[in-house]
């Protein structure tokens, strides 16, 4: 499932002439996050995730309220046992004008899932992807996926030429990527943009209906909020929490707070010292005023999370609760473990400092003697994924109102990836990930993730801060224009309204 969470550092303040405003048929967006591959199943960075949804066409569409619609296929059905899905595909080509066949869907689907795959979790349960005929593809698990349809609409799902990838290998996503979404490749340079121009072959009639796209890296929030206020930009990805009442009140900007499934959340390693010991967890839980925190993070724009899972997402349990704000009893705590004084060390990445000094205070006012250490987006990746930290500030988001990626992403000790590197490993979730993945009673599936929610907030799995809208900025220059809680810009969908 996605997951990106952080920041990327770098400079690229300076993208534009000064002065320069936007009036073509090109939407600019700047963001801190970088694209760093157009292959969909090799990152799964909030960069890279944006910019698969443009080049790479899926057999659904997800709306941005969720919900599915036919997309490369126009049709399906599922077999009664659940354990085949057979999708009509309509005519479609690639941006080479090559015929987009069920050949290529199996392909790109058995990638997807494969071992070469930075994210093969939603497709653990399928046994093989073939094709029937030019036009027919059929999806077959090992047992039923209640979230199978909605998997197959994800951002490492999208369809790649076959005969591209077998005859180029890794080039086949350079610059000169073949693609089979609303938009095409017209430059990539890395670390500074990815130029985008409309798919003159997109098997969508009349879309995409803007002629291209500007991806814009800008890891500086000041420049990213000075480029949207002269004009230089069409919308600007998240706008620091501090600056969204001044944008707002702009004339010709608004920041409709786009809704999302992001929890912001400080993730503890389970298998190093301190955070090993539940106790010493519960201490840092209880030592930090959540509702505090929120509000001073995002001037009052997030709600307090109270579950390990976002909000937004089915089965979500409002009555579960981390120990709550009681500093005395976190100094209680650290006396009886004899902790006083132990040194912590917070992992952040540039962009987190605000957060991290409000951890900080919280933290060493009851004991702990916290040491914050600030390091580059690709250093924090290589430290949490080999283990080699204690506790880190960051977020995750779903790609689904389907909890089962989630769980999967961050709460499962044998599903690929350690509970998001914490090392967190509970034999009962990984028994219910399994379990309620297959489940087709709804009433069943509900309360299996009701007891995951509860086992993974009693053992503070993660430390749950807040659940926050996307606080994007957007141009009147524009219409149509959203994120989804997917991470996918409705680009084919938007159009230019104004000078």
């Amino acid at each position: 499932m996605l997951k990106l969470s952080y920041i990327l550092p770098g400079a690229a303040a300076v993208v534009l002439s000064a002065g320069v405003a936007c009036a073509d048929n090109i939407v600019r967006i700047a963001s801190p996050y970088k694209v760093t591959s157009l292959d969909p199943i090799s990152a799964a960075a909030a960069g890279n995730i944006e910019a698969y949804g443009q080049l790479y066409t899926h057999l659904l569409r997800q709306n941005a309220d969720g919900s599915l619609e036919p997309g490369l296929a126009e049709s399906w059905t599922i077999s009664d046992d659940k354990l085949v899905y057979q999708f009509e595909l309509r005519d479609a080509k690639f941006s080479d004008g090559s015929t987009i066949t069920a050949e290529d869907v199996a392909f790109s689907l058995t990638r997807a899932g494969g071992e070469n795959s930075a994210y093969p979790a939603p497709f653990a349960s399928i046994s093989e992807v073939k094709a029937v005929d030019e036009d027919t593809v059929q999806i077959i698990l090992t047992k039923p996926s209640a979230p199978l349809l909605a998997y197959t609409a994800i951002f490492n799902a999208g369809i790649v030429s076959k005969d591209d990838v077998e005859a180029r290998g890794e080039d086949a996503f350079d610059a000169n990527a073949v693609t089979s979404g609303p938009f095409t490749v017209q430059d990539w340079k890395p670390n500074d943009r990815l130029t985008l121009k409309a798919n003159p072959h997109y098997w969508r009639e009349g879309y995409p209906k803007i002629a291209g796209v500007d991806l814009i890296e800008v890891t500086d929030n000041n420049a990213r909020s000075t480029m949207m206020l002269a004009g230089e930009i069409d919308v600007s990805r998240d706008v620091p929490w501090p600056q969204v009442d001044e944008l707002n009140a702009a004339d010709n900007i608004s920041i409709p707070l786009d809704e999302s499934t992001v929890i912001v959340i400080l993730l503890p390693n389970h298998t190093a010292a301190p955070f090993d010991n539940l106790n010493i967890r519960k201490a840092a839980a209880m030592a930090l005023n959540r509702e505090a925190v929120a509000k001073v993070a995002t001037q009052g724009r997030a709600q307090v999370a109270n579950s390990t899972l976002p909000n937004a997402l089915s089965y979500y349990a409002e009555d579960v609760q981390p120990p709550a704000y009681d500093p005395d009893g976190a100094r209680a705590l650290l006396e009886a473990e004899d902790a006083v004084g132990t040194e912590i060390e917070l992992l952040i990445v540039p962009g987190r400092q605000e957060l991290a000094t409000l951890y900080k205070a919280q933290w060493d006012a009851v004991g702990f003697n916290t040491i914050v250490e600030v390091v580059d987006g690709g250093l924090w990746w290589d430290r949490v994924l080999g283990g080699e930290y204690q506790v880190t500030a960051t977020w995750w988001y779903n790609e689904t109102e389907d909890p089962d990626l989630a769980v999967r992403w961050a709460l499962c000790g044998t599903c690929g990836n350690r509970s998001y590197y914490t090392n967190y490993n509970n034999e009962r979730i990984n028994e219910l990930t399994d379990a309620a993945l297959h489940e087709q009673d709804e009433e069943k599936r509900a309360a299996m993730y009701h007891e995951i929610q509860r086992i993974s907030v009693d053992e503070l799995a993660q430390i749950p801060i807040y659940y926050p809208p996307h606080p994007n900025a957007y141009s009147s220059r524009i219409s149509g224009l959203t994120l989804t809680p997917s991470l996918q810009w409705t680009l084919e969908e938007t159009e230019i309204v104004g000078d």
